[in-house]
């Protein structure tokens, strides 16, 4: 059986991270190499960034360490994977239809995850799905309107 818990938090920032992203760098200039770059700084450097800090947690709850190692393991390759396939939205598309289906696998993702936690939890799947898309939404929301003020009002 999948324990979700080694992988629900780096799944979630994987995914509302790279949808964030991609949403305010979309209709920018050079669109397509800033969203790139900036996914593979996800891929690499904050996903070490978030093992690291998931690692040095397992440490102080006082976990053993091969529990430290699978959460810590786990999360960095499922945010590796995640970011890694919306890099590859972002290949095969224009950035601003790249948006649109990462908005939307991104969105299937995160309801997946959620009606799996609810699951797990014997709770109201339906409550939990549209709660933590809510969230997505306006993580999505935000960063669109962020970009479009720097890309307005700031590079000009």
């Amino acid at each position: 059986m999948i324990k979700i818990h080694k992988f629900s938090m780096g799944a979630t920032s994987a995914i509302v991270t790279s949808m964030g992203l991609i949403a305010g760098l979309a209709y920018g200039s050079n669109a397509k190499t800033s969203i790139i770059a900036g996914l593979l700084v996800i891929a690499v450097v904050d996903n070490i960034s978030d093992s690291l800090g998931i690692h040095i947690y397992k440490e102080s709850e006082g976990a053993n360490k091969q529990e430290i190692k699978s959460s810590t393991l786990g999360n960095f390759i499922i945010r590796l994977i995640i970011t890694l396939i919306f890099i590859t939205i972002v290949l095969l598309f224009p950035p601003h239809i790249a948006f649109i289906v990462s908005s939307i696998w991104g969105m299937v993702l995160l309801t997946i995850l959620s009606y799996l936690i609810a699951r797990i939890k014997m709770t109201n799947p339906l409550r939990e799905v549209v709660y933590h898309l809510a969230i997505a939404l306006l993580v999505i929301i935000g960063c669109k309107f962020l970009g479009n003020f720097i890309s307005y009002h700031i590079t000009g």
